[in-house]
């Protein structure tokens, strides 16, 4: 499976220039130029490794490294023209996993890419959330569904997936519309009910593989996932 890179930078030609590396290299390249885009994409596109400016429109590129860092462990390289020893280690606290400063070699930007990717691999335990025959893979971001040895997988988009996941945390319970939302896609601008339509195909999608309603709607709330063995 191609790794995915999130490269976060407003100027263009700095960005083009690490697209070109990056996908020379064999990775799956998402851009962001803003603090907004930064954080939605990063809901979206669930990249592998983010590569991170600090000055950005709209925010602060250590408050979308903040706004990762609550939710998830992705590794993040920070790339940035800030070159204090305040910022970096600022940077490091937080939990970013590299910092590079401007101008840089973009042959070494890929390798340490790929050294950031290495290293937190072989520090990560494999992190699965089972639930009946509902089996869940974080880090592969996939999820199958069927008896042990007869799992059929799941075709799902990254809001579906991120629903899903997310009912699978605290199965039983009921979780709101806006929850889901908030943990799919923070900061987007969207209605709650967005969540129905992504339910909806979601659904169908477990109904297809046998595993037809284990998420339940709940009245005046949202929904809950209800899988029995």
């Amino acid at each position: 499976m191609t790794d995915r890179i999130l490269i976060v930078e407003d100027e263009r030609e700095i960005a083009e220039i690490l697209t070109l590396y990056v996908e020379n290299a064999g990775f799956e390249v998402a851009r962001a130029t803003s603090f907004q885009e930064a954080v939605r994409q990063h809901a979206q596109f669930q990249p592998d490794l983010m590569l991170l400016d600090i000055g950005l429109p709209g925010g602060d590129g250590l408050d979308v490294l903040g706004s990762v860092r609550r939710r998830v462990d992705t590794p993040v390289i920070m790339v940035t023209a800030v070159d204090d020893e305040v910022t970096k280690l600022s940077s490091l606290r937080i939990g970013a996993d590299d910092y590079v400063v401007k101008p840089f070699n973009p042959s070494e930007v890929v390798e340490r890419i790929r050294a950031v990717l290495r290293r937190t691999r072989g520090a990560r335990v494999r992190r699965l959330l089972s639930v009946g025959h509902i089996e869940i893979d974080l880090d592969a971001r996939t999820a199958t569904c069927g008896p042990p040895g007869k799992r059929t997988r799941l075709p799902l988009t990254p809001s579906e997936f991120g629903i899903l996941a997310h009912l699978a945390t605290s199965p039983r319970r009921a979780f709101s519309r806006a929850e889901l939302l908030e943990a799919v896609a923070p900061d987007s601008d969207a209605y709650d009910r967005v969540v129905d339509s992504h339910v909806s195909n979601l659904r169908q999608k477990l109904a297809a593989v046998g595993c037809a309603d284990v998420i339940e709607p709940v009245r005046g709330i949202g929904y809950r996932l209800w899988a029995e063995p």
